[in-house]
């Protein structure tokens, strides 16, 4: 008996272990710019409020002007973003599963890409609860094997949510980090044991690869839930991302070192990056990681703005051999996986990526990422600072006594 109780055990511990924790993410190489926000606010997150009138706006290209049946399905998640226990009926009204038919190819350009589209909610469906939620995108209805996922978050606004930022820290002040303080006023909605029924998570400019969970409030009086000088929520300041502008074929924007047409197609060379020696900070315009695609009087960017390649460079005498580096920003959904990751180029002496972006603006950054780690730093390359102006988001769930599910019941973005 106390063998199968073992196995049991094991066999449980394993299935955990196996969870998938979904992120947005492309799974083919054939597709290019997938952006998921509510429509009309291109450089937004893709969360929006229950029983609302907003409408996320999914979209992406294929690069080919070839006829392709996309579909796609709803899956609900729990507030780590693992598969919730919900069935399909209780989180949607409607179908969960539609076909993408909203699709335009592009025209005039070297790069031939075809554009789709996805709204969600849709006439075919609507969402019945608050929390987190993934899209998959299949071809041919192959459910076993999606081509993109894309994550967004409904909320059902129920508390208040304050946050303040400050460089004073238990370990410094003023120096390399940011502090996080954050209030959460119930305002009479019920609970009952906020150390086990409420869960926040607190986000630096959507990066999940730092991002701070399991959190307890420092104190709990009355309807306030208190997360003062916790020391799980000072970040590493950063630094002010770097930026391109890749609008025009035509002229050289910020950031661009110069366009040329070469084989039929366009190459962006970016002005070489440097490891920041000085300790200063300097502020600089940014907008915290996020692109936005356009083309230069173009009449509809989704499909006349074109591809080009863009050449990242980062002069180093030497290869850091302690660590990997990558590049993080929207653009690559700030993951830390090999399209992200910076290769040494041991004959021009400097870690260099070649990238294929839609014309438009972009901010990235440096991340070093230590070995045996998986939480990066710009320490490394691009510096800390306290004074770096950088967006948290905190997302507040709770989840009764009897319930299946993490509801949202609010969000706090703050820049």
């Amino acid at each position: 008996m106390k063998k199968l109780f073992f196995l049991l055990a094991i066999s449980f511990s394993l299935s955990l272990s196996a969870q998938t924790i979904y992120r947005t993410q492309l799974f083919h190489p054939n597709i290019k710019t997938l952006q998921f926000n509510v429509q009309g606010e291109p450089m937004g997150l893709p969360v929006i409020v229950l029983n609302g009138s907003s409408v996320l706006q999914l979209s992406f290209d294929e690069m080919s002007h070839e006829a392709h049946s996309y579909s796609y399905k709803v899956l609900h998640c729990n507030a780590d973003w693992t598969l919730s226990n919900l069935n399909s009926n209780e989180f949607i009204t409607g179908f969960t599963k539609g076909n993408i038919t909203d699709y335009v190819q592009s025209l005039n350009t070297t790069f031939l890409y075809t554009h789709y589209k996805l709204n969600l909610p849709n006439d075919d469906m609507n969402f019945k609860l608050s929390g987190n939620y993934v899209v998959e995108i299949y071809e041919d209805n192959q459910t076993d094997k999606p081509i993109a996922r894309a994550c967004f978050s409904i909320v059902e606004p129920r508390v208040n949510i304050s946050a303040n930022l400050r460089g004073n820290t238990d370990t410094e002040v003023n120096g390399r980090l940011q502090q996080l303080d954050v209030e959460v006023n119930l305002n009479g909605y019920p609970v009952r044991d906020a150390a086990t029924e409420m869960k926040m998570i607190v986000r630096q400019n959507n990066r999940f690869d730092n991002q701070v969970s399991d959190l307890k409030p420092t104190y709990f009086s009355g309807s306030k839930l208190s997360y003062i000088n916790n020391k799980m929520l000072i970040f590493d300041g950063g630094y002010e991302y770097h930026r391109f502008d890749i609008s025009s074929v035509y002229a050289a924007g910020v950031g661009v070192a110069g366009v040329k047409f070469q084989q039929g197609f366009y190459h962006a060379t970016l002005y070489d990056d440097k490891i920041q020696t000085s300790k200063l900070y300097m502020e600089e315009m940014d907008v915290n990681g996020k692109f936005v695609v356009n083309m230069q009087r173009a009449n509809d960017n989704d499909t006349e703005a074109d591809y080009m390649y863009v050449h990242v460079n980062l002069p180093v005498k030497q290869p850091f051999f302690d660590g990997q580096v990558y590049l993080g920003g929207a653009f690559n959904y700030n993951l830390l996986d090999d399209a992200s990751r910076l290769k040494y180029d041991v004959d021009v002496a400097a870690y260099s990526q070649t990238l294929l972006l839609k014309q438009g603006g972009y901010n990235y950054q440096y991340w070093f990422v230590p070995k045996g780690t998986t939480r990066a730093s710009s320490e490394r390359i691009d510096g800390n600072h306290w004074e770096t102006k950088n967006q948290y988001t905190v997302y507040v769930y709770h989840r009764a006594w009897g319930e299946r599910y993490d509801r949202l019941v609010g969000i706090k973005n703050m820049e």
